[in-house]
């Protein structure tokens, strides 16, 4: 069995941390170190003693309290103002300093590489069970602020505070920077305990301590008081992120559509723009189709003139980088599938500011390149809102660039058309159920037969059948489910062999049993309708990996394991979560479309936090997609 690189990297740091942090622990309990660090806490050492007795043991006593204070930071539970005492006790306060922050700059390294080679396995030993929400505090935008504010808070080893900040995915230069000016306060105050007890009489030694003492007290039993106060911090700074809608930057607009534009020229994807209405003025909703990743920068070359906001997936706002790029040109997050008040105040907002309002109402990409239903909650929005809608069709996008695929296709032409849909007078006048026939008449794409249309159209990429399995789970001569394997061209069946081949039209081998992936989806989706509607207690059940947002670099991280249960009730999530017990349950009305990336994970908002489910084969994460569609169709129209 072969080893992965990113495996056998994690391997050999592990094992190097180890190595290192047992020749620490051999260095400090070794020879003379051991007799030292009895008399310690044994024998009760005058100061002028100690002081001796660690200045006799000479680089050997700088380098014990370097790897005490890196000790007491790396195993959370080891107090730190002893050790900070004792260094100015011994030392004096400025060389007592160094050799404190020297240790905590170990410490806070030491875990920092913890976390980037276990993940967050380690958040429950870091993590005690606090008044702190530290998923609110990680995602708010105040989250340095707040992490000085924890150096400062009772009951919190610095070991938690280093190990919160770097579940929050800063590099690592910034976490080192923001963690050592977060501990120095205290640790000034420590050695500065330990130095005053050797300049000062015993009087005003004692007097600072009871000071301390008194104050330490009053900040424990009163913690709950300044934990709710962080909390309520945490949770005012992200509303404000969260309802603030950016006017577009024209200019950062403007360098990345043609940036990406160019991009698309060079992977062999052309696009033809339509604009059949001119110039647009605000207040107006925008309502595109969604075939592809790529449909954004396809209605920028219509838009990016007119300044639109677009509503985007709440997920890509977990990205610190892609959060300001995409607020920046003029976007908001919304929670999809879900109730989202603050999406919805933000659409509010950019209406009555006069602004052009853009959506792509299915929420989620084309699985096989047709239109996608629309939720009602859309329409009557449109309804209320008493502006004109416009529309832009895309066709060709999901041939260009498909939800399953790998890559871009050459050869590809998109379409993009802009058109008026509606007046502000007709909106007013027209009912919502007129409304919604409008909108979905004049949205209806099929790839399929668009391609039908343009013969001459032929795509070419060496990988053009790759990815297939992640949405056709089904093989058709054997009925069973995730055998399917694609390479280049080719379909096979882990049971059966070949199957066919795809060819530069998306059209199967003549013989086969489908004539292209659409009527493959809509054979197996037929498949699974039955089997909902013959058996009363279907459901769906698998082991899963739970990944959560990420509020620092990159999108998510892993949180924990358990198992994952789908069925008219709703979707079930019962394991662990940072290292405790967790539950939660959706009700099936919650469970309109369970949105999954092909091949990756299933995924459902909860609030403003989205829950990524893995399961262990990833080819079967489109089963939870359709099984959810059914399931809601059947279950709720039935209520």
């Amino acid at each position: 069995m072969t080893i992965k690189k990113e495996t056998k990297i994690k391997l050999y740091l592990a094992l190097g941390l180890t190595v290192f942090l047992s020749l620490l622990l051999l260095f400090v309990f070794s020879g003379d170190n051991f007799d030292l660090l009895k008399s310690i806490f044994v024998d009760h050492l005058s100061n002028d003693e100690l002081r001796d007795k660690l200045n006799d043991f000479g680089w050997r006593g700088y380098i014990t309290i370097v790897i005490l204070a890196a000790l007491q930071v790396v195993c959370a539970f080891l107090p730190a103002e002893p050790v900070q005492v004792l260094s100015g006790v011994t030392f004096g306060f400025l060389v007592g300093l160094l050799c404190c922050m020297i240790g905590v700059f170990i410490g806070n390294t030491l875990i920092y590489l913890l976390h980037k080679t276990f993940g967050d396995k380690l958040r429950g030993f870091f993590v005690k069970k606090l008044g702190l929400d530290l998923e609110k505090i990680a995602h708010s935008n105040k989250l340095v602020l707040i992490i000085f504010i924890l150096y400062f808070l009772p009951a919190i080893p610095y070991g938690m505070i280093c190990f919160f900040a770097a579940t929050t995915n800063m590099r690592y230069r910034r976490y080192i920077t923001i963690t050592l000016l977060g501990a120095f306060p205290s640790v000034c105050i420590g050695v500065g305990l330990g130095h005053i007890a050797i300049v000062s009489n015993w009087i005003v030694t004692v007097c600072i301590f009871a000071v301390l003492i008194a104050l330490l007290i009053v900040l424990y039993l009163k913690r709950d008081f300044f934990f709710t106060k962080l909390n309520n911090f945490a949770e005012e700074s992200k509303s404000k992120s969260k309802t603030s809608v950016r006017k577009t930057n024209r200019f950062m607009l403007d360098v990345l559509y043609f940036t990406i534009r160019f991009y698309y020229y060079i992977c062999g994807v052309h696009i033809k723009s339509v604009n059949k209405v001119g110039k647009l003025q605000g207040p107006a909703i925008v309502l595109c189709s969604h075939g592809s990743f790529i449909d954004f920068i396809f209605s920028a070359s219509l838009l990016r003139k007119f300044s639109p906001n677009f509503i985007v997936a709440r997920l890509y706002f977990y990205d610190r980088v892609l959060n300001w790029l995409i607020r920046s040109i003029g976007g908001f997050p919304k929670s999809m599938f879900a109730m989202d008040t603050e999406s919805t105040k933000n659409c509010i907002r950019v209406l009555k500011n006069d602004g052009i309002l853009g959506m792509m109402p299915e929420a989620r990409l084309s699985t096989t390149g047709r239109f996608e239903d629309i939720q009602k909650s859309t329409f009557s929005f449109i309804k209320k809102s008493g502006v004109p809608v416009y529309t832009i069709l895309f066709n060709g996008d999901y041939l260009a660039d498909p939800k399953w695929g790998k890559g871009f296709r050459r050869g590809s032409v998109v379409e993009a058309t802009l058109d008026i849909l509606y007046t502000a007078d007709e909106v007013a006048k027209l009912s919502v159920e007129e409304i919604e026939k409008g909108i979905t008449e004049r949205l209806y794409y099929n790839e399929f037969e668009w391609l039908e249309s343009r013969p001459n159209l032929k795509y070419r990429s060496r990988r053009i059948a790759e990815g297939l399995e992640n949405i056709l789970n089904t093989c058709p001569k054997c009925h069973k489910k995730h055998t399917l394997i694609t390479k280049k061209d080719k379909v096979f069946c882990e049971d059966c062999g070949y199957l066919t081949s795809l060819d530069n039209r998306y059209s199967f081998d003549e013989d086969f049993t489908f004539k292209n992936l659409a009527e493959w989806y809509d054979w197996q989706k037929a498949e699974m309708l039955e089997e909902i509607t013959e058996n009363e207690n279907f459901s769906l059940s698998c082991e899963v990996e739970l990944r959560l947002p990420s509020s620092g670099r990159g999108l998510t991280r892993q949180a924990g394991k358990g198992v994952c249960k789908l069925s008219r009730s709703g979707l079930e999530y019962s394991g662990s979560k940072d290292g405790e017990d967790f539950e939660i349950q959706f009700p099936i009305e919650r469970v309109y479309r369970l949105l999954f990336g092909a091949g990756q994970n299933f995924e459902i908002y909860n609030g403003t936090e989205i829950l990524f489910f893995v399961p262990q084969d990833k080819r079967s994460c489109v089963d939870w997609y359709i099984a959810s569609m059914l399931l809601y169709d059947t279950t709720v129209k039935d209520m």
